[in-house]
C-alpha cells in the first residue's frame, strides 16, 4: 500500500529552551500552520533511548519491575536505556542495558521495531531490539543504584505477557510494543524471524556511527 511516515519539517520563527535538565530538556517553538499562522509548541527534548526484548530458548520474555515516579507505579519491563552518548551506536547500548540491568548477554541480535513514544509532545524515538541466544554475561554484575537498585526480573512466556497487555495488567510502552510485534513476527515462525532487520540496520531518527 506504500503506507509509511516521511520527513517534513514545518518553519519554526522562534525557539527558546524554558527548562534544562539532567537528561532532557523542554522546547518552545513558534511554528508556522499551513494557512500562514503561527502557533507555540512544547515538547520535551529527548536523547532517545533502546530496549531489549529478550526471548529464551523456552519461549520466555525478560522482564524486570522498577518504580516509575511519574505514575506512581512499580512497571513490568524490558530492559532499556538512554543513549547517553550523541551518536552512540543503539546496538552497543541495547548490550550494555542488557548486561548492567539484568547482566546477560546475547548472540542473535536484531531490530525489531523503532517507534516515537508521544511524538505530540515529545521528540524521544526507541529502537526496540529483539535479541536471543542468551546466557549469563561474565564478569561482576554492574553495581545498580537509585531505582535500579530494587528491581525485581521474571522471565514470563510471551504469550502470558500478551494476555497482560490485551487485559490492562501491563502498560510499559516498549514492553506491549516489544510483545506485541514479536507475536505478530512469530506467526511466520523462522521466515518472520528472518525476515526482520539486522541489528545495525540505518534509523534516522537517532543517526548512529556504524
Amino acid at each position: 500500500m506504500g503506507i509509511k511516515d516521511t520527513a517534513e519539517e514545518w518553519q519554526v520563527t522562534e525557539t527558546a529552551t524554558p527548562f534544562t535538565g539532567n537528561k532532557t530538556s523542554v522546547r518552545t517553538d513558534r511554528v508556522v500552520m499551513p494557512d500562514g499562522s503561527a502557533v507555540t509548541r512544547d515538547y520535551q527534548v529527548h536523547p532517545g533511548s533502546v530496549a531489549v526484548l529478550a526471548l529464551d530458548e523456552q519461549g520466555r520474555v525478560l522482564i524486570l519491575k522498577q518504580y516509575r515516579h511519574p505514575v506512581r507505579q512499580r512497571l513490568w519491563e524490558i530492559p532499556a536505556g538512554l543513549l547517553d552518548i550523541p551518536g552512540e551506536n543503539p546496538l552497543h547500548a541495547a548490550q550494555r542495558e542488557l548486561f548492567e540491568e539484568a547482566h546477560v548477554k546475547a548472540e542473535d541480535w536484531r531490530v525489531l521495531t523503532d517507534v516515537y513514544t508521544t511524538p505530540g509532545g515529545c521528540d524521544e524515538a526507541v529502537r526496540v531490539f529483539l535479541a536471543r541466544g542468551l546466557s549469563e554475561a561474565e564478569g561482576e554484575r554492574f553495581e545498580v543504584s537509585e531505582e535500579e537498585a530494587d528491581m525485581e526480573f521474571a522471565r514470563v512466556p510471551l504469550q502470558e505477557l500478551v494476555r497482560g497487555v490485551l487485559a490492562g495488567e501491563l502498560h510499559n510502552n516498549c514492553l506491549v510494543v516489544g510483545v506485541l510485534a514479536l507475536t505478530a513476527v512469530l506467526r511466520d515462525g523462522e521466515a518472520g524471524l528472518a525476515a526482520l532487520r539486522p541489528a545495525d540496520a540505518p534509523w534516522p531518527a537517532r543517526p548512529f556511527e556504524a
